[in-house]
């Protein structure tokens, strides 16, 4: 059988293989994830719009689509690129193919390709740009089109929702405003098992907004992109911190380390999986984290910031958490609410409602 569709990559790399999902072109920003399970979930991360994600692991698609897995409901995935794609899933759960929602959602797919070198390439040179086309297509065509190419700024408006809304648990014991980022669903399930009821607000919302709807604390939000392209949400910490608890996940810890004056940078390849140890400095415990991210926070530039590092990545040495504990202000760069797991990290929840409520004693 005949290649129907190819990738090619900045640098004139050329993998060819078949299509599955959508069939329009697209470039996208390659990046790997090393996770075993869960590919439903990464699909429809927001934190991966425009993005090309490269799995590691060989067969995909073999347990379909379940309605209660999204993280969204509209995926915004650059695209997905699998050595093995599984197109008949076996799964009492299964509502659809991986290849049918890709193409409600207009995402394309190539598969039949080598990820092993693929991902090996990302490694060793960094992520870069690839286009997914048509076997068809010229390499100086695809190289024009990669050359052409705008990187985006605009990922954390496109993703964000565009009203307010609500979720509530069984318990209400405390009220959280969510500023969407780009949020995955399963944070907002987290709060609601723990006794929250989630606000959740548009990226852009302002500071009296947010007061009016009186919330015991503030989170923070996962995301797409570059976290100084989203000054709006970090003028709102440097106005709001000190007066309620915060806390921030992923891109939510990027901006709240922004928002105290410290730095971030881009990673060479990034994070993206289940299995990333972290330390936790206070109580030297180890957690395997899920991670999902290609900025950091630069560990020199938070001196004098009041931001204090409280996790760091056993792998590269990079910063995982901070905190302030005078404005009861933390954040962590991966994330504690991951599914399929693991699970090491669910007591930041705890200690957030811990947080709002010794605020609510002392209000």
């Amino acid at each position: 059988m005949r290649f129907s569709r190819k990738l090619v990559l900045e640098d004139g790399q050329v993998y060819e293989g078949y299509g599955f999902g959508d069939m329009r072109e697209r470039v996208c920003e390659l990046v790997f994830n090393t996770s075993m399970t869960g590919y439903q979930e990464i699909f429809s991360d927001p934190s991966y719009t425009d993005q090309g994600v490269v799995m590691t692991y060989p067969l995909i698609g073999n347990y379909g689509m379940a309605g209660e897995d999204y993280e969204t409901e509209v995926p915004t995935m650059g695209a997905m690129i699998v050595r093995e794609y599984n197109d008949e899933p076996s799964n009492f759960r299964s509502a659809a193919t991986l290849s049918e929602k890709m193409k409600q959602f207009g995402i394309p797919g190539i598969c039949g390709i080598d990820t092993r070198k693929l991902t090996r390439s990302i490694r060793d040179s960094g992520s870069r740009l690839g286009l997914i086309t048509d076997a068809k297509t010229s390499l100086e065509d695809a190289k024009t089109r990669l050359r052409e190419y705008k990187i985006p700024h605009d990922a954390v408006s496109r993703v964000s929702c565009k009203r307010i809304w609500t979720a509530s648990g069984e318990e209400k014991r405390y009220h959280v405003i969510a500023i969407d980022c780009g949020m995955k669903r399963n944070i907002v399930r987290a709060f609601n098992k723990h006794g929250c009821k989630v606000t959740v607000v548009p990226w852009n919302t302002g500071v009296s907004e947010i007061e009016d709807l009186k919330p015991d604390g503030i989170f923070l939000s996962n995301g797409p992109g570059n976290p100084v392209d989203v000054q709006e949400v970090i003028e709102v910490i440097k106005k709001l911190r000190g007066s309620y608890p915060m806390f921030g996940i992923c891109l939510g810890h990027q901006l709240i380390c922004l928002a105290y004056g410290a730095k971030t940078y881009k990673l060479k390849f990034g994070h993206r999986g289940g299995n990333h140890p972290v330390r936790n400095l206070s109580t030297g415990k180890i957690e395997i984290t899920s991670q999902n991210h290609s900025y950091a926070v630069e560990e020199q530039s938070l001196k004098g910031t009041r931001l204090t590092t409280t996790h760091v990545n056993l792998l590269d040495g990079t910063v995982e958490g901070v905190a302030c504990e005078e404005d009861r202000v933390f954040g962590v760069q991966y994330h504690p609410e991951s599914a399929p797991g693991p699970q090491d990290s669910d007591y930041l929840f705890d200690c957030f409602l811990k947080q709002m409520e010794e605020g609510r004693e002392h209000a």
